[in-house]
């Protein structure tokens, strides 16, 4: 069994099994599947993002796997990529609590209490008029500056994310426009090595690219970002990226297909 409890838990959970207790905490429920719940609840007047996980059985595990997708088992992955991305200087939620117990994967009991992130917007409601409502192209630049910034350091301290939308960075909205302050949540799918390999690097920024091309960015703004998540001058970039820039684009007009056919894109 794993378990880290900080304040309020320590306290609120003193003498009582944290894995009965994390159960009956109650709130506004985001999620609410078989082997996974997220709620929204409060303690001591300060709000928490919660995440349960309970165990997804064999059969889910095994069509995973038969998809080619790796299965989501616990909170432990999450809570591994927030430590890390902290390192990095990454900045992401701060957990508060975390419990593993079980060694069977497929009914391991597990979960983790984040601290909320407030007053935040995620970039997906925050850009959704641009094209209607340009926004100031100092703010613009400063945003694109600071994904390039996460993303980059992300992938150098060996995490991706495999769900790298623009809705899983939060602008802080008490932060100036032109300094801005984001946040990454949603870990839980989260891959962690010692180094990031070229494919998952790849998987991450056409998810990015794909989430961005109905906002009304422009080639420079692109050129912008790409600048900053390599760190080479961009005449050396196009020339020694032409093979992955293509592939971007391709990877991103296959997502957009598949949420144009079904509704979503992955």
């Amino acid at each position: 069994m794993k378990l880290v409890l900080r304040e309020p838990f320590c306290t609120l959970w003193r003498d009582q099994d944290p894995f009965t207790a994390v159960e009956r905490l109650s709130g506004k429920t985001y999620r609410e599947l078989e082997g996974r719940r997220t709620l929204e609840t409060v303690v001591g007047g300060r709000a928490y993002f919660v995440k349960i996980h309970r165990g997804i059985g064999w059969g889910e595990i095994f069509k995973n796997l038969l998809k080619g997708k790796m299965p989501v088992l616990g909170a432990g992955r999450e809570w591994e990529a927030l430590a890390r991305l902290h390192a990095a200087e990454v900045p992401t939620m701060t957990a508060v609590a975390f419990g593993e117990r079980g060694l069977n994967p497929a009914r391991q009991h597990s979960f983790i209490v984040t601290e909320a992130l407030a007053p935040t917007i995620d970039l997906e409601t925050h850009t959704q008029d641009w094209r209607q409502r340009p926004p100031c192209p100092a703010a613009k630049r400063a945003l694109i500056d600071e994904v390039a910034r996460m993303l980059r350091a992300m992938h150098n301290a060996g995490v991706n994310h495999r769900d790298c939308y623009i809705c899983h960075f939060l602008l802080h909205t008490d932060a100036p426009a032109d300094k801005p302050r984001l946040s990454l949540i949603d870990l839980h799918r989260a891959q962690i090595r010692p180094e990031t390999p070229r494919r998952w690097r790849e998987k991450d920024l056409a998810a990015l690219y794909f989430s961005v091309l109905e906002i009304g960015l422009t080639r420079r703004d692109l050129f912008r970002f790409l600048l900053g998540y390599f760190a080479r001058p961009l005449r050396a970039l196009l020339k020694e990226e032409t093979a992955l820039l293509a592939r971007l684009e391709k990877k991103a007009a296959r997502l957009h297909a598949r949420k144009q056919r079904y509704g979503e894109a992955l």
